[in-house]
């Protein structure tokens, strides 16, 4: 029940920063894991991303949303940078631009929800191996549960 209280936190957390900053509400929220699944599919799968995250300055923090302890908390400013030096700012942008909002809002709200997700796809505590797949379609599920 824990993962389901942390899922939920976090969009609540992140709907709350939504609505004082004029961006979109619960229909926004749901279109945030599917970016986040379409992020990990761009870099490769969850190690890519991971190994991402981990070139360009938040391995810690990376480390502690895999790990079984609390999520290092990241801004939406450092998720960018890294996905600028990734390659991957097109998939935040084309999300922003399809949903009606700033780009820079959008990185806000993911970096809210991106730790409780990579959570939720390491159980174990551990990211999965290169050539392990990953249940992207149980978290894209899982969204719309939530969300809706």
């Amino acid at each position: 029940m824990s993962l389901l209280n942390d899922l939920v936190g976090a969009a609540e957390g992140a709907l709350a920063g939504a609505e004082n900053t004029g961006t979109p509400t619960d229909g926004g929220m749901m279109a945030l894991l599917p970016v986040v699944t379409q992020l990990i599919d761009k870099a490769g799968g969850l190690q890519g991303l991971l190994g991402l995250l981990n070139q360009h300055g938040l391995s810690e923090a990376a480390q502690s949303w895999v790990g079984n302890g609390a999520n290092q908390a990241v801004s939406g400013g450092q998720l960018g940078q890294v996905l600028q030096n990734g390659g991957l700012l097109s998939v935040v942008q084309q999300a922003a631009g399809a949903m009606g909002t700033d780009h820079n809002a959008l990185l806000g709200q993911l970096a809210q929800v991106l730790p409780t997700a990579i959570n939720h796809l390491t159980p174990s505590g551990q990211a999965p191996a290169a050539h392990e797949g990953v249940d992207l379609g149980a978290l894209a599920g899982l969204a719309g549960s939530l969300f809706s």
